[in-house]
């Protein structure tokens, strides 16, 4: 007995024009979704963290939209109005997860009592902020410099005395001297 071999088709069938309308590949790209997120994210993406309080909650919710508005990139028949499909889509989703967020909450004897931190009379700390100024302004050119880079650009050592031109040394020793003269200043000593 024989068997006999069925002939291979090497290319697709002929599409007839009814079928060819119907007929889409499985995993479908298109060009236009694309171009559109690109063009389209940064202002989509403000929308998102106006609807969140994260930024990383802002992009998951963004992509979810996103991925939403693909699944649908063939339904949508008026491409001028994606922009409120998109917000849309954030919107619901958005609501979805918040109705879904399962709050805890525990049973206690007591409440827990919030202890504040002491922030002390704001005229107070703004005569400080204004005699720590005055007292800077009194320090020679290059210790006030390196006190700055220091303690108000927060800079290390090394990038003091990189930006300065100087060694980490000479860093060390102004900003100590400088210091002692802002400890021994009367104008602190009094606010203090």
């Amino acid at each position: 007995m024989t068997a006999t071999l069925a002939p291979v088709r090497t290319s697709a069938p002929e599409a007839t024009p009814r079928t060819a309308a119907v007929a889409r590949p499985a995993a479908a790209t298109y060009p236009s979704f694309a171009s559109y997120v690109r063009a389209r994210q940064p202002v989509l993406l403000r929308t998102a963290r106006s609807l969140t309080s994260n930024p990383c909650d802002a992009e998951d919710l963004l992509q979810t939209a996103l991925a939403k508005t693909y699944v649908a990139w063939d339904r949508i028949e008026d491409h001028r109005a994606l922009d409120g499909y998109v917000r849309r889509a954030l919107l619901n989703t958005r609501t979805s997860q918040w109705r879904k967020r399962k709050i805890d909450e525990f049973v206690c004897d007591e409440l827990p009592e919030h202890r504040e931190t002491p922030t002390g009379d704001p005229a107070e700390q703004q005569a400080l902020h204004d005699a720590m100024w005055r007292a800077i302004t009194k320090l020679p050119a290059r210790q006030r410099a390196m006190v700055v880079l220091r303690y108000y650009e927060d800079l290390s050592e090394a990038q003091t005395a990189q930006v300065l031109g100087v060694s980490i040394g000479t860093v060390k020793s102004a900003v100590s001297r400088a210091l002692g003269k802002l400890r021994e200043d009367p104008e602190l000593r009094h606010t203090a």
